[in-house]
């Protein structure tokens, strides 16, 4: 977990380079006009989507820790050479590539998640490595408020991406010699360790890792509603995820703060954000089966709630849109809890894996459609932006309760269906552990019932 935690938060903390450093001459360092900064906002996700069904088979083709470890590496690589670029052609291709090295993060971490830990441990841990996003917030604003006192050398901007590259190369190479690629080859367990590791997320009724590629699970995946829904539930969470990435800093500046004030007032939306997730991931531990949606549900209305307030609030009132903005942080929890219904509710290796990618290009759909609402001649008002944080929030409540709908549907549809058989409970609970330890999927697995 300590590997995850700190990866995530310098992935988080890495993409979102560009907010902190767009108010000390980023623009003017590198020639843009227009809404070529949006596009260098949507370009990073261009690169995200088109690698994310070649990094989920590289995911299962080759070991998890090793290959997740040196795309970290190469990443701050790329991030250290972004000061070279002096057009919008340099820093957009350099964008490209940092979306398409950091395609692999998510999705493997939500396998490394389903590998290592049962259903009911998986929220409270997803969440605290998650959680990183709000870390991630607090610690760029503090390193950019620091950057905003440097007098002397080379561009301030420059300097935000040297030091967040240097620290992802350090990390990567910690990561490589640390991180394992399964629980049954971890250097940090005992023979008989790695035995009960394997035989605990048995009771997941998924299996652990089949480097086969399962045709008919492929096939399965695009008829599952499931997978559909959560497609539109990214879509829908992420077109507003630009405003609390790429323009947070102009947002805030559009305000009436000053510069330094535009990154120490994202301290506090990080911490609401990293608290939110830390409570939400503890009510999910808490109590396990039914309270997922829930939770998504209550995140996505406070979103409604600020979303509205931005849209609705006079630009007189800046503090009282500035909280509205902390309150749209609670969006990260809302998104997190639906990387669980992969985890948990998505079994078979390959199935698992293009669900997850199904769900990320979604994810990278939202974020490219998000910048672009941002639109230039409206600085500093931004009204379709935050009219479109709004529709972005509403579609994913309404996703996330069809969602729930169709697994309480399917649950009960599969208890009636074992009344009638007369299968003993315990009978069938083993044969659904032994289903899930040869890779079936849950619509197979007659005894595999949805975590809501």
């Amino acid at each position: 977990m300590p590997i995850l935690f700190v990866t995530y938060m310098l992935q988080y903390l890495d993409k979102n380079s560009l907010n902190f450093s767009s108010v000390y001459g980023l623009q003017k360092g590198t020639h843009l006009e227009g809404q070529d900064y949006s596009w260098l906002g949507s370009i990073f996700y261009f690169g995200y989507l088109f690698f994310q069904f070649p990094s989920g088979y590289l995911l299962q083709r080759l070991p998890i820790g090793k290959f997740l470890s040196l795309t970290t590496i190469a990443w701050g690589v790329v991030l250290i050479t972004t000061p070279a670029c002096t057009s919008f052609g340099g820093i957009a291709t350099n964008r490209f590539i940092l979306g398409a090295l950091e395609a692999a993060v998510n999705p493997g971490f939500v396998l490394l998640m389903s590998m290592w830990y049962t259903s009911a441990e998986q929220p409270l841990r997803l969440e605290t490595y998650y959680c990183t996003n709000g870390i991630a917030t607090m610690f760029g604003g503090l390193i950019g408020y620091a950057v905003g006192h440097i007098t002397t050398g080379l561009a301030k901007w420059m300097y935000v991406f040297l030091i967040f590259g240097s620290i992802s190369i350090f990390w990567g190479i910690v990561s490589l010699l640390v991180l394992p690629d399964l629980p049954s080859t971890a250097k940090f367990l005992t023979p008989h360790e790695r035995l009960i590791a394997v035989s605990r997320v048995a009771s997941n009724r998924q299996g652990v890792k089949n480097h086969r590629f399962q045709s008919y699970q492929a096939w399965q995946t695009l008829r599952d509603p499931k997978t559909w829904i959560l497609f539109i539930m990214a879509v829908g969470a992420q077109v507003p995820n630009s405003a609390l990435t790429s323009f947070t800093s102009i947002i805030v500046g559009s305000f009436g703060f000053d510069t330094l004030g535009t990154q120490y007032l994202q301290i506090p939306g990080g911490a609401v954000q990293f608290l939110a997730l830390i409570a939400g991931g503890y009510i999910c531990t808490k109590f396990p089966r039914n309270s997922r949606c829930i939770t998504m549900i209550v995140a996505n209305s406070i979103c409604i709630i600020g979303s509205g307030l931005l849209v609705g609030l006079p630009r007189s009132n800046k503090w009282g849109r500035l909280v509205a903005l902390w309150l749209c942080y609670f969006q990260g929890l809302g998104f997190s809890m639906s990387l669980t219904m992969v985890s948990s509710n998505v079994a078979g290796y390959t199935k698992k894996q293009l669900t997850g990618a199904v769900l990320f290009t979604g994810y990278c759909v939202g974020n490219i459609i998000g910048p672009q609402t941002f639109i230039a001649s409206e600085a500093p008002a931004y009204h379709s932006a935050y009219i479109a944080m709004l529709v972005g929030y509403s579609v994913k409540l309404a996703s996330v309760v069809v969602l729930y709908i169709y697994m309480y549907m399917s649950n009960k549809r599969r208890d009636r269906e074992q009344a009638e058989r007369g299968d003993a409970s315990e009978e069938e609970e083993r044969e659904a552990v032994e289903k899930g330890m040869l890779d079936m999927t849950e619509i197979d697995n007659r005894g595999f019932r949805y975590i809501l």
